[in-house]
This record gives structure tokens, sequence and C-alpha cells, in this order.
């Protein structure tokens, strides 16, 4: 089934990744869990979106009360770190090797980020301060190999140049793969926002690390 999603995904000899372009679609969905986590539940914050941490540092620096500076730099921050972190690991192998492990480790922080939210909530300081960094280096990683792997327009975290290219652009196999992108990320924004508001944060968490743990599995294989 992934091999023929890939191939609906990228047709005829332009796949050189086998199964991998398909499993971006449910890294997509894991993107929209997240930010709804962060953004909903941590002060207003993103952990996969950095351009909107990147003006919301602007308007905190103006003045937005409801904003942080600080949760947002470390957002910004954490973000790095773990970008930084998958790229020494992508460098070791092939990008295609990597990804198994890359997803591997993001996972590991998701569940991290689960544990913490179940034992210590999510309104104190401290257990913000692990939530965002957890959450916003596991993106980071996630960011870094999907750069690497360059299947176009499925970033997983950026929908600008996507939604740019679906509008601007005539209907073809592009179009299949910028629509695919958004529906992912609306539909994990989505799920994560009725977890949040109706069962609560950890419920989004543990969405997250199935379909991590899912995607890491087949990565495998």
């Amino acid at each position: 089934m992934l091999r023929r999603v890939a191939t609906w995904l990228l047709p005829g000899d332009t796949n050189r990744h086998g199964v991998l372009p398909a499993l971006l679609i449910p890294l997509t969905f894991v993107t929209g869990l997240v930010d709804a986590v962060s953004f909903l539940g941590l002060s207003r914050v993103f952990v996969a979106n950095m351009t909107g941490n990147v003006v919301f540092v602007g308007f905190a620096l103006a003045g937005a009360r409801q904003l942080s500076l600080w949760w947002s730099l470390l957002a910004i921050g954490a973000f790095m770190a773990g970008a930084w972190t998958a790229g020494r690991l992508i460098a070791r192998s092939a990008v295609d090797s990597a990804f198994a492990p890359v997803t591997a480790v993001h996972l590991t922080l998701v569940t991290l980020a689960l544990a913490v939210s179940l034992l210590f909530g999510h309104r104190g300081d401290g257990a913000q301060i692990a939530l965002i960094s957890l959450l916003a280096g596991g993106m980071g990683m996630q960011n870094a190999i999907v750069r690497k792997l360059a299947v176009p327009d499925m970033t997983t975290t950026v929908l600008t140049t996507t939604i740019t290219g679906l509008a601007s652009e005539a209907p073809g196999t592009a179009a299949r793969r910028r629509l695919v992108s958004v529906l992912g990320m609306c539909g994990g924004a989505l799920c994560g926002g009725l977890l949040h508001f109706h069962v609560g944060p950890p419920a989004a968490l543990a969405v997250a690390v199935a379909v991590l743990a899912g995607v890491t599995l087949a990565g495998r294989r």
C-alpha cells in the first residue's frame, strides 16, 4: 500500500526514495497535532512552525503581552538543536538509511513529552519548558531529514509555498502532493485541537506517539 501511495505521489521514475514519500503524509499529520498542543496549551508558541515563532518574537518585542518572547526563543533554539543533531546523524549515512533512526529519536522525544504531560501537566513553567524543548527538538529533527529527502511539495511543516503552487500552477501530479500536504496538516490540527479541548493535551501527544511509531517501523522495513 505504501508503494502504491508513493507511486501515486511521484509517478514514473521521479521517485528516488521508495516508500518514504508516502511516510511524509503521517509526518505532516503529526505537525498539525503537536502545533495544536503547543499553540493551544503552551503559551501561544509553535513547536513546528518556526516562521510563526519568528513573527511572535517581533510581536512580543513590540509589546504584545499575550505572547511570550522567551517561550518563542526557546522553541526556536530547541528546534535548531534538533535539526543540528539530525544533521550529524544524516552525515554518517545515506539519507534514506538515516530516516528511520532520526524518526526513532523524534519518537523518543515526543514520548518523553507525553510522560511529562501526564506526570506534571502543562501549566507550570518547568513543564512548559520541558514540553516546548522536547517537541520543538523533535520537529527540528523531522525537518532536517525531510529537507534532505527533498520530495517536491512535501516539506511536512511549511505550506506557504505549497499553497502558492496549488493556486498558481496548472493541475498535475504536483497538485496531488500539495493537496495531501494541506489536508494532512489541517487534519492533524483538527484532531489535536479536538483532543486538546475535549480530552486533554496528553491524548493528542499519545496519537502523535502512535503515528511516529508506525512511521519508524515502516521506515525500518
